[in-house]
């Protein structure tokens, strides 16, 4: 409870350091980063409120940006698939979470690079170089996200989300919302990597229905079949060189 009491006060505190520094202490000064530039203006009296509020919304925007991030982007599918992979192969915790998502994470990095270098060459830098607003930044940096979006959303997905927010059906592209589009990309995600997992799935399901099988016909019913048919999965797979067959399969899936 003094802990929670010692916080508050510190965020109180911190907040009339702000407000009183835009109103008093900053008037015409400017503190300027490399890549970062906040002025206030305090013969403005009227913005003091706005500037408190964008300070709390960039906040916000920042504690879900990891969250909005991986929903946009390659990562849902390629955690489902590495994560069914693992479950089929009876593996239990090998390999790690660590490694499963540390390897989604990258594969992701890698496929969404053409994305982020399209926004880096016509939002970022520009915006950094003061030619374009902050505003025109957003809309030009939305442009590569939703292009890689539409590219893997389905249209039967894309017209649910339309008839439930009952918006006018769009006549291209560019009318669609994206709060229309991001949830239909992320059940159109979902589907295929189930997809995907389905059929690496099925290739183990069937060593384990032999082995569990034949240990029925030798009488062995107390031997648990998993312990028996993980060496054989395991043989499988690395003699099928299964990492390049499903790390290539999943990464052109969005080619």
């Amino acid at each position: 409870m003094i802990k929670v009491k010692i916080i508050l006060v510190g965020v109180l505190i911190a907040l009339g350091v702000i407000i009183k520094c835009h109103y008093g202490y900053c008037e015409g000064t400017s503190i300027s980063t490399p890549y970062l530039n906040v002025s206030f203006d305090a013969g403005n009296k009227s913005g003091g409120g706005d500037t408190v509020l964008q300070i709390f919304f960039l906040l916000t925007v920042l504690s879900i940006a990891p969250a909005i991030l991986i929903m946009v982007t390659s990562f849902t599918r390629i955690a489902i698939v590495l994560s069914v992979l693992r479950q089929a192969m009876g593996t239990n915790q090998m390999p790690p979470n660590q490694i499963v998502l540390g390897l989604a994470l990258f594969l992701t990095i890698f496929i969404m690079t053409p994305v982020w270098n399209e926004i880096n060459e016509n939002a970022i830098q520009p915006f950094l170089q003061n030619k374009i607003s902050q505003e025109d930044a957003i809309k030009v940096a939305c442009n590569p996200i939703r292009k890689f979006m539409f590219k893997q959303t389905r249209e039967k997905d894309l017209s649910l989300f339309l008839e439930i927010s009952k918006t006018k059906r769009p006549k291209n592209m560019d009318e669609v919302p994206t709060s229309v589009l991001i949830p239909s990309f992320m059940i159109s995600e979902l589907k295929t990597a189930f997809q995907i997992s389905f059929l690496l799935y099925v290739p183990f399901l069937i060593i384990d229905m032999v082995v569990s099988s034949v240990l029925l016909s030798m009488g062995m019913m107390m031997l648990p079949p998993i312990m028996i048919s993980l060496p054989f999965k395991l043989m499988l797979f690395v003699i099928a060189d299964g990492w390049y067959l499903i790390i290539g399969s999943v990464v052109k899936s969005f080619m």
